[in-house]
C-alpha cells in the first residue's frame, strides 16, 4: 500500500469534461505540478459506464487510467453503486428505497437504493465485474473503493422479509425474542416472526429492543452488500486491497462491524476550522482520526478533505493561510497514509459546484489554494518515510456506537441532550493535553496492553465488557468509569441486582439514583485532598448518587440534597485501580483529574514538560524510529517549555523549523525523528 510514500490527490471526475479535452490535458499538467500521485476515479460514474442497460462504455475510463499512470499518477478505482442511473430506477422500481412511513422514494439523490434488492445486487455485480475484468491487473490501480459513504436504510417488503429472517436466525424462537425485547410491556407480544415490522413513526417505535436490533440489521445488511460488491470484484480477478469511505461521527452504521469487510479504513474529514478555538476543533477531529485508525489498528486513509471551503456546511468558511497544510499533517500525525481532497477540479453545476477544489472554475495555477496544495505535495514527499508506520498508545477511550444507539433511545434520565460525545471529547482532550496517543475503541476490542482505559457513559454492556474490565483492573490496569454505566444488557433491558452491573466490587460502590439536571442548572464537585487544586468544578446534565461499598472518596458534591455525597471515587481491586466519576464535569475537572491519575500511576507521556494550550503532540513508529509531531493550532508562534526543546534537539528535525527561543510558528508543524 505504501510504495508511493504518502498518497496525495483526491476525487477526480474526468467524465464531466469528456467534451473538453483541453481541460483534461491541463488537469494532468496541474496535478503533476502539485505533486499529486493518486486520484480516485469512478465515483458516481455509472451513467457513463453503462449509459443504457447492457451497453457498456469503459473506453474513456481506460484511456484516462492509462494516461494518468503513464504520467506517474496511480488510481483508486471506485465502484459506482452510490448513485444509480435513471434507466435502472425507471425499469426496476424495487431498487428505490421505501422510507419508515412506508412510502417508496422517487429517483434522485445518492444512496436511494435498496441493499436487499436482488435486481440491484445483480446490476452491481455485473458492472463491478466489468470494471474488475478491465482494471484488475492494471499496474496503475492501487486499490478498490467500493461505493461512497454508505448510509441510510430501506423499509420495503424485501427488507422487512430480510429483517424477519435475520431475527429468526438471531433468536431462534419468537418466545426468546419476546423475552429479550420485554414485549410484555404495553402488551406488544409477537406470536410469530412474520408479525414483526421495522420501527416506524406510524407504527411501533417504543420497543427499544426492536429499535436497537433494527439498527444492527441495517449495519449487517450494509455489510452484506459490501461483501457482495467485493466478491464481484474478486471473482473477476481483482487482487488489489479494498476500502470504503466512512464519515464524521456517523450514527447510522456500526463502523466497527463494517470495517471488518474491508482491507483499509478511509474516511472523509471536514472540520469546522475558525468557528471555535482551533485547538478545540483539532481535538474533536483528532478523536475521529484516532477512531478510524483504531478500527483496524493500522494506518488509515484520509479519503476526502477540502482544499478550500465546503458548500454544504452552515457557513462556507475559507481556510486561513497555513491551515490546509496543518489540517493535512494533522491527519498524518494521527496515522493517515494519505492526504486526498474532494475534489481535483471544481464542477460547473449541480449540488457541489461551489465546493472547494484543487483547481477552481478559474482554472489557473496562480490561486492561493493551488499554491498551498503544491506546497503540501512537497511536504508529503519529504515525509514519505512515514508511510506504513504505526501509532502506539498507552491509553484508550471506549466510544461505542451500540451503546450510543441504546442510550439515545432510552427515554431517561434526560431526553434532550445526554452529551455522550461531548463527555468523550472532554476526556480525549485531557489525554491529548497530557501528551498521549489515544486509541478510540469499542467494547468489542481487547484492553490488553493499555495502562489506562477511560469508559464514559457505558449505559449498555455488550461483548463481555464487564469481564474485560474486571480482568483489566485485577491485572494492574487503571480504569475510569463514569455515571450512567452498566445499566442495561445488549437488548436494552435493565439489569437487576444493582449497577454498574457486575462491577460494583470493582468500583467499590453502587449507583442508587441519577439526577437529570435542567439546562442551565449546575452542581459542583469539591476535591477532598491530594494534588488536585482545591477549587470547585462545575458539573451538569447528569449527577449519579452512589452508595459506597469500599471505595475511597476523592471529591464530593457541594449542592442540592446530595451535598456531601461522593462525586469522585477510587477503589483498589486486585493489582489495579478503578476510578468512578459520578457527574458530567467540566473540561478543567478532567484536565486536573487525569493529570493526577497519570502522575500517581507513573504513566509516561510522549514528551516531558507541560504542553502549551494550543499545541498537540502525536507520534508514529517504525521498527527503528519514533516520529514526534508538534503542531501549533494558534496563528501566532507558541513557545515550548525547555524540556520539550531539549527533546527536539536530542532528535533529528526532519520537518519544520524551531524558531528563536524555542517557538513553533503559527499553524506550523515540526516532525522529529529519534532512535528507539
Amino acid at each position: 500500500m505504501n510504495h508511493l510514500g504518502l498518497w496525495h490527490g483526491g476525487d477526480y471526475y474526468p467524465e464531466q469534461w469528456l467534451n473538453e479535452p483541453q481541460i483534461l490535458e491541463e488537469d494532468l499538467r496541474l496535478m503533476k505540478q502539485a505533486g499529486i500521485n493518486t486520484v480516485t476515479l469512478g465515483v458516481f460514474s455509472w451513467s457513463f459506464l453503462e449509459p443504457e442497460e447492457g451497453e457498456y462504455e469503459l473506453s474513456w475510463l481506460v484511456d484516462r487510467v492509462n494516461l494518468l499512470y503513464e504520467n506517474g499518477i496511480s488510481i483508486i478505482m471506485a465502484t459506482p453503486s452510490a448513485a444509480r442511473p435513471k434507466w435502472l430506477a425507471d425499469r426496476y422500481p424495487e431498487v428505490l428505497r421505501v422510507n419508515e412511513a412506508r412510502v417508496r422514494q422517487l429517483f434522485g439523490g445518492r444512496h436511494n437504493h435498496c441493499y436487499t434488492s436482488n435486481v440491484y445486487r445483480e446490476k452491481i455485480r455485473t458492472i463491478n465485474q466489468k470494471l474488475a475484468t478491465t482494471f484488475g491487473s492494471h499496474p496503475g490501480i492501487l486499490m478498490w473503493h467500493i461505493s461512497n459513504e454508505y448510509g441510510g436504510e430501506c423499509h420495503c417488503p424485501l427488507c422487512q422479509e430480510a429483517f424477519r429472517n435475520w431475527l429468526e436466525k438471531r433468536y431462534d424462537t419468537i418466545e426468546n425474542l419476546n423475552r429479550k425485547w420485554c414485549t410484555a410491556f404495553w402488551s406488544h407480544v409477537y406470536l410469530s416472526f412474520d408479525q414483526v415490522e421495522s420501527p416506524s413513526t406510524i407504527g411501533e417505535n417504543m420497543v427499544h429492543g426492536l429499535n436497537l436490533d433494527w439498527k444492527r440489521f441495517v449495519t449487517e445488511q450494509t455489510a452484506d452488500f459490501a461483501r457482495w460488491e467485493i466478491k464481484a470484484l474478486k471473482d473477476a480477478g481483482a487482487m488489489q486491497p479494498v476500502t470504503t469511505n466512512f464519515m464524521y461521527d456517523f450514527k447510522g452504521l456500526n463502523y466497527k462491524k463494517l470495517s471488518k469487510e474491508i482491507d483499509v479504513v478511509s474516511w472523509d474529514s471536514y472540520p469546522l476550522w475558525h468557528k471555535n478555538k482551533e485547538i478545540l476543533t483539532a481535538r474533536d477531529n483528532g478523536m475521529q482520526h484516532d477512531h478510524m485508525r483504531s478500527l483496524k489498528m493500522k494506518p488509515f486513509l484520509l479519503m476526502e478533505s477540502c482544499p478550500s471551503s465546503t458548500n454544504w456546511q452552515g457557513v462556507s468558511k475559507l481556510k486561513k493561510p497555513g491551515m490546509l497544510e496543518l489540517n493535512s499533517l494533522h491527519a498524518v500525525a494521527h496515522g493517515s497514509d494519505s492526504v486526498l481532497y474532494f475534489q481535483i477540479r471544481q464542477s460547473r453545476g449541480s449540488s457541489e459546484k461551489f465546493h472547494g477544489a484543487v483547481i477552481d472554475h478559474y482554472g489557473g495555477e496562480d490561486t492561493r489554494v493551488y499554491q498551498e496544495v503544491c506546497h503540501i505535495g512537497e511536504s508529503l514527499d519529504g515525509l514519505k518515510e512515514l508511510a506504513g508506520t504505526e501509532v502506539k498508545s498507552k491509553v484508550a477511550l471506549i466510544y461505542d456506537i451500540e451503546n450510543r444507539w441504546a442510550m439515545e433511545d432510552a427515554q431517561g434520565p434526560r431526553n434532550k441532550g445526554l452529551y455522550y460525545k461531548e463527555a468523550a471529547v472532554k476526556i480525549y482532550s485531557a489525554m491529548k493535553k497530557l501528551g498521549f496517543n489515544v486509541d478510540v475503541i469499542s467494547m468489542e476490542d481487547s484492553l490488553t496492553g493499555y495502562d489506562l482505559v477511560a469508559a464514559p457513559m457505558l449505559y449498555l454492556f455488550h461483548s463481555g465488557i464487564e469481564d474485560k474490565f474486571r480482568k483489566f483492573v485485577n491485572e494492574g490496569g487503571k480504569l475510569m468509569l463514569t455515571y450512567w454505566s452498566g445499566i442495561v444488557d445488549e437488548w436494552d433491558s435493565c439489569f437487576s441486582g444493582g449497577v454498574p452491573h457486575d462491577l460494583m466490587d470493582v468500583v467499590g460502590l453502587r449507583s442508587t439514583e441519577i439526577d437529570g439536571l435542567y439546562d442551565g442548572e449546575y452542581n459542583h464537585m469539591i476535591p477532598k485532598s491530594g494534588g488536585m487544586e482545591e477549587i470547585r468544578y462545575e458539573c451538569n446534565h447528569l449527577c449519579d448518587i452512589v452508595s459506597l461499598k469500599g471505595a475511597e472518596v476523592l471529591a464530593t458534591y457541594k449542592d442540592d440534597f446530595y451535598h456531601g455525597y461522593p462525586a469522585l471515587t477510587k477503589n483498589r481491586f486486585g493489582k489495579g485501580i478503578a476510578y468512578y466519576v459520578c457527574a458530567d464535569g467540566e473540561q478543567k475537572f478532567y484536565d486536573d483529574f487525569l493529570r493526577e491519575v497519570i502522575k500517581a500511576n507513573g504513566i509516561t507521556p510522549l514528551v516531558k514538560g507541560e504542553i502549551p494550550e494550543d499545541v498537540e503532540v502525536c507520534s508514529r513508529h517504525s521498527d527503528q524510529h519514533e516520529y514526534l509531531f508538534f503542531q501549533n493550532f494558534n496563528r501566532e508562534p507558541v513557545k515550548l517549555v525547555p524540556e520539550m526543546i531539549d527533546e527536539i534537539k536530542n532528535g533529528t528535525l526532519i520537518f519544520g523549523e524551531l524558531r528563536e527561543q524555542g517557538a513553533i510558528g503559527g499553524y506550523q508543524t515540526l516532525v522529529i525523528k529519534r532512535e528507539i
